[in-house]
């Protein structure tokens, strides 16, 4: 077994490190989202923090952790004796982004329910986290149908696995700790507001801290029980720390003056609901006990608020997540006093020398300036060092024009039925849904569709020697169930950004539509990907991705001027839907043409428009124009692309939700009617 790396070990990341330890102290607290940037320590420190929480004891030989004083009355593994009992380490029990169901819940043997009527139950990561940590790395990617899941879990404090009427329930209370990099997606919104506290990572600007990183690290792969070795004493204290707090936590007061800090601040914040009131008051009683006191003090109020409150704050996927601090501090001091949320000074005494000065008292003389300040989930564009959006350049260039207000879309969904990755916009083959028929399994039963399953066996009962009430059944017999629901899509944007489409006003509501459709597409699950194309050539603004916060960044510093290359857009998009098939072939790919239709881009561009348009829809792409064309005078030329798309134009009028009720429909009648023809 490989030796983790030391959590006191970690260089920097002072939040992070506050965050998880004081989960350990109070698991009510309710876990933690870590966001930020790829390789800065955030699967480090949470693997690592599991080696500093105290052990658990347990009912010997129970499955499902039952603690011996109190053990589940319903546990599957029940009734326990008394006095059978002992201890094991606390565990991190790690959740693929792939996981199956069965995996996550537990699996039921459904064959000897039937035949036996016994309730042969497999525990899934649930149970195995029972009391300890479960961790989702990329938690941002995780299927919708484990979300549902955890979300369930983590709000009754219990797992129910249920497959026709034969249902198992066993405890899960568990720390949840999730790890991702906003680049590639978001959160839904319900289970972000499940992770109590949330922290802002990035990696160190300072080259001192970088060299510090980078020899522990080393020196940790040479010989990675030596590096523990080295560390042990800063582990034991911090281990030591941990239970004392958890000791003293019970004591910890909380006053009426920093409850009404805590309501005041939150109502300040306009955040939703009252759980940011509850997590903020756990957490800064978690953080008096951490620093050894029993009063809460307005620091810890303030503390608590910068780590329970920026990611209830967001009102859509376009909102960076963050907290005024000048507008905390002013509300703190309002709603203070003496007497009020404990000593506003903090007293002579040091309260809490660990998180910043190194937990357990660790001295960090390398550590340079801190690494997890303010950060911003949305980067200005070509931060990354790449080309701006619309490089292409052109004659006639001008200033990016601001989107406008976006609005509610109605659904554009793919004609057919596919069997991509589960959403919310196109119909599909899925494990949730509405039943459709049955088949015989491929690899475990999922999902048992009864009626089929009997159905099967009664032919056999006779040759089977049945001779009671039970049901004989094979697994011969056994019939999956098949069933239909939604899956997301590709929607890929192939935005005009020519001299024709430059109009200030005009530009401003184009982005706007655009901004809407991402919108839909946040809460329809969708990848999206940016194609824009002016000048003389076309270019990936965004290669697709699951961040739609990433396109609406790009669509905001898009310029525009120059000719317009309506083909080399054309030609892009197909470069793009041809990669994206290789990578992810069951995901099936709508494409949203923005544009007034006009093509002045090359030699003969109006013919070749044609032809790359042709091409798309000789493919069986599901397209979409939007007509941006404005003005008394109209060409049609958006319709005509639409035709020669095999798709349907609407205009940006007609894109509202109350406007478009027939576009659906039309695209699948064009679609039908093109692979009819």
């Amino acid at each position: 077994m490989s030796t983790p790396y030391p959590f006191t070990a970690v260089v920097g990341q002072n939040d992070l490190r506050l965050a998880l330890l004081l989960n350990a102290v109070s698991p009510q607290v309710g876990g933690v989202l870590v966001r930020g940037e790829k390789g800065t320590a955030k699967s480090t420190a949470v693997r690592a923090l599991s080696a500093l929480l105290p052990a658990v004891d347990v009912v010997s030989g129970c499955r499902f952790s039952c603690a011996p004083g109190s053990p589940d009355p319903g546990c599957p593994d029940g009734p326990h004796e008394q006095g059978a009992f002992g201890s094991r380490p606390a565990r991190m029990v790690e959740l693929p982004v792939g996981a199956s169901e069965d995996r996550l819940v537990g699996a039921l043997d459904i064959e000897r329910a039937l035949s036996e009527g016994v309730k042969a139950f497999e525990p899934g990561l649930l149970a195995d986290a029972h009391r300890g940590i479960l961790y989702v790395d990329e938690v941002n990617l995780l299927h919708d149908h484990l979300v549902d899941l955890l979300l369930d879990a983590a709000a009754m404090g219990a797992s129910y696995v249920e497959r026709e009427g034969v249902s198992v329930r066993h405890a899960a209370r568990f720390l949840l700790v999730g790890t991702m990099n906003p680049e590639e997606g978001e959160l839904r919104p319900q289970l972000l507001d499940r992770f109590g506290l949330t922290v802002e990572v990035s990696a160190s600007r300072e080259p001192d801290q970088r060299v510090e990183v980078v020899r522990r690290r080393l020196a940790h792969d040479d010989d990675p029980a030596g590096f523990a070795a080295r560390w042990a004493d800063e582990e034991a204290a911090v281990r030591a720390r941990i239970v004392a707090a958890r000791e003293l936590l019970p004591s910890v007061r909380l006053g009426d003056g920093a409850l009404r800090q805590i309501a005041a601040t939150c109502a300040a914040f306009e955040v939703d609901g009252m759980r940011a009131d509850i997590v903020m008051a756990r957490t800064a009683t978690a953080l008096a006990a951490w620093a050894g006191r029993t009063d809460v003090l307005a620091e810890d109020v303030r503390q608590a608020a910068l780590l329970a409150l920026p990611h209830r704050r967001r009102r859509s996927p376009f909102d960076a997540p963050g907290l005024d601090e000048d507008k905390l501090d002013e509300t703190l001091e309002e709603f203070g006093g003496p007497g009020e949320g404990g000593d506003e000074g903090g007293g002579d005494d040091d309260p809490d020398p660990g998180p910043d000065g190194g937990p357990g008292g660790q001295p960090e003389p390398d550590d340079g300036p801190r690494s997890d300040g303010d950060t911003s989930a949305r980067p200005e564009a070509g931060e990354d060092g790449g080309p701006q959006p619309g490089s292409g350049g052109g004659a006639g260039e001008q200033t990016p024009a601001r989107a406008a207000e976006p609005f509610r879309t109605k659904v554009l969904s793919v004609p057919g039925l596919g069997e991509g990755a589960a959403g919310r916009r196109s119909r599909a083959r899925a494990e949730h849904g509405r039943t459709i028929g049955a088949r015989r399994p491929r690899g475990a039963l999922t999902r048992l569709h009864l009626a089929a399953t009997v159905q099967a066996a009664a032919p056999h009962q006779r040759a089977r020697g049945r001779g009671g009430p039970g049901l004989v059944v094979r697994r011969d017999d056994l019939r999956q169930a098949v069933r239909e629901g939604r899956e997301s899509n590709l929607v890929l944007f192939v935005v005009d950004a020519s001299g024709s489409m430059a109009a200030r006003q005009r530009m401003s509501a184009v982005k706007g539509a655009v901004l809407s459709l991402l919108l839909d597409a946040y809460q329809r699950r969708d990848k999206v990907g940016l194609v824009t194309f002016r000048g003389s050539a076309a270019e990936v603004v965004l290669p697709p991705t699951s961040s739609v916060d990433a396109a609406a960044v790009r669509l905001e510093s898009l310029p525009t001027g120059g000719r317009t290359p309506l083909a080399a857009g054309l030609l892009k998009a197909h470069d793009v839907l041809r990669v994206e098939r290789l990578r992810d072939p069951a995901r099936r790919a709508l494409v949203v043409v923005v544009t007034d239709g006009r093509a002045t881009g090359g030699p003969e561009p109006v013919a070749l428009a044609g032809r790359a348009a042709r091409l798309l829809a000789a493919e069986g792409t599901a397209c979409v124009v939007v007509d941006c064309e404005s003005g008394p005078v109209r060409l049609g030329l958006a319709g005509q692309l639409a035709g020669e798309l095999g798709g349907s134009a609407v205009t940006l009028d007609e894109l509202r939700a109350d406007s478009i009720a027939g576009l659906v429909r039309d695209v699948q009648g064009a679609t039908g009617a093109r692979r009819a023809a």
